[in-house]
This record gives structure tokens, C-alpha cells and sequence, in this order.
């Protein structure tokens, strides 16, 4: 992790940041500060700017209006990309690269030192050392999600930025990425999750709602009535739910 820590400079901060498809609105105008080292969990029901939010802030989608900053650095500027690991619900990989190519490719996009055995050692957090030579392409949703989650973890960050991860992950899945995100916080990263995984949110320092495309809660997690943020969306919680299961139903899946 690069220490790019500014006296008084939030790891994100948004002023004024919205996003609208024509005349409607995905995301109202949100003024958002988050201070370095803070643990941030994001819920709110589908489309309720959860998604739109993670992914300005990532760069990989241009606001309507406002600005945001990532350790001081414009958004999408090459500095607040390369502060940036951004871990998406939709994982993209190159169809002729393996997991281990994947991992390799990103590792020295990075300057990253001796990320051979790092490498090694989050494909065994995740159930995917035996899976290492394969094109990520031929995997399940599980699997695949799984692929992400190594990559996401295998280059230094600042700010971890990280879009509904638990869907169709198995118990072990879970367990290793909750594991990974109490580890990079311990060591000073910022961590924003966007997700329906209830059980995690008092993992977190902070936590905040969105409703449609506005701010609804925004404090400690010890505070929070979560069953009255979640009300509307408790079918959606229960549909991730039932998709990842209670035992690991993606470890031995090879179908895509």
C-alpha cells in the first residue's frame, strides 16, 4: 500500500456528485466525505444509486454534475485510479489470460513486489489454487467472483471500493472476503462496500443508506435501525441469500 497520506485529505470526497439518464435520476446531488482508514458499508434496495455512487467514484462512469476526489486526486485521474482497487459485482476478465496470468498482469501493472507468493496465497483464501491455470471465462458466477476477489487484493491500495462482492459466493467465499477486508482496514486502507449482506454491516465503521437516489442514513452502524433502512428491499436480501446458500455450492462447479 502506497503512503500517500495528506495532512487533513480524505480518502474520497464528493461535493455535490449526481448522476440523471435523461430526466431521471439515478443519484440526487450527495456531498460525501470519508476520512482515510474509515470502513464504510453502503446498503439500499436496487437502483438506489448504490451501484451509480461506487462506480463514479471508481471512474467508470462520468457524473452529471458535482466532483469527486480519491486521496486528493480527481476522480478517474491516473493518480486516483492507481489509488484505487475497485472490485465489481460484474467481474470482466481477458478471454485468453488465466487466473494466474490475470493475477500476474495486474501484479506488475502495479510495481508490485514479490507478489508471487501473495498471489498464492489468496487463491488458497479463496478455493482457487487448483483452478489457477484455467481461463476464468470457463467458470461459474461463483468462480469467477471468487477470480475477482484475488485480483482486487493482489496490488497495493488506499481505497478499496467494492459493489455487491457476496452474490453467488459460497460460505467459505464469504468468510475468506470479510476476512480480507478486516485485514486491508487493519492496515489503513479505506474500505466502501456496497451490499445486501446485512450480517456485515456493524462490521463497519460507518454506515449508509440510499433510497432512491438520496441519502437516508448516514452514522454509526451501532445506531442504526437496520430493519427499518432495509424495509423494501428485505426480498432482495433474501434472494442473495438463498443464491450463495448456506455450504459451499461453488467449489467444485466448473460450469460457466
Amino acid at each position: 500500500m502506497t503512503d500517500t497520506r495528506l495532512s487533513g485529505t480524505p480518502a474520497v470526497l464528493a461535493s455535490d456528485l449526481a448522476k440523471a439518464y435523461g430526466d431521471s435520476p439515478a443519484l440526487f446531488p450527495l456531498d460525501l466525505r470519508v476520512e482515510i482508514g474509515e470502513r464504510i458499508t453502503l446498503i439500499g434496495h436496487n437502483g438506489s444509486g448504490k451501484t451509480t455512487l461506487i462506480r463514479m467514484l471508481a471512474g467508470m462512469l462520468e457524473p452529471t454534475h458535482g466532483t469527486a476526489t480519491i486521496m486528493g486526486h480527481d476522480r478517474g485521474s491516473l493518480e486516483a485510479r492507481a489509488a484505487i482497487s475497485y472490485l465489481s459485482d460484474e467481474p470482466v476478465f481477458y478471454d485468453d489470460l488465466t487466473v494466474w496470468e490475470h493475477l500476474e498482469y495486474v501484479a506488475r501493472l502495479h510495481s508490485t513486489d514479490d507478489w508471487e507468493q501473495h498471489a498464492i496465497d489468496l487463491l488458497d483464501a479463496v478455493g482457487l489454487v487448483h483452478r489457477a491455470d484455467d481461463l476464468p471465462l470457463t467458470f461459474s458466477r461463483g468462480l469467477r467472483q471468487k477470480a475477482a476477489i484475488a485480483l482486487a487484493f493482489v496490488r497495493p491500495f488506499d481505497v478499496l471500493l467494492v459493489d455487491e462482492p457476496f452474490v453467488g459466493l459460497d460460505r467459505t467465499g464469504r468468510n475468506a472476503l470479510l476476512a480480507m477486508f478486516s485485514a486491508a482496514h487493519s492496515d489503513g486502507a479505506t474500505v466502501v462496500v456496497a451490499t445486501h449482506e446485512l450480517s456485515s454491516v456493524r462490521d463497519g465503521d460507518r454506515l449508509i443508506a440510499l433510497n432512491g437516489g438520496n441519502v437516508t442514513f448516514d452514522g454509526s452502524p451501532e445506531g442504526a435501525d437496520v430493519n427499518a433502512l432495509t424495509e423494501g428491499f428485505a426480498s432482495e436480501v433474501g434472494a442473495v441469500v438463498d443464491a450463495a446458500g448456506d455450504h459451499d455450492v461453488e467449489s467444485n462447479d466448473d460450469t460457466p
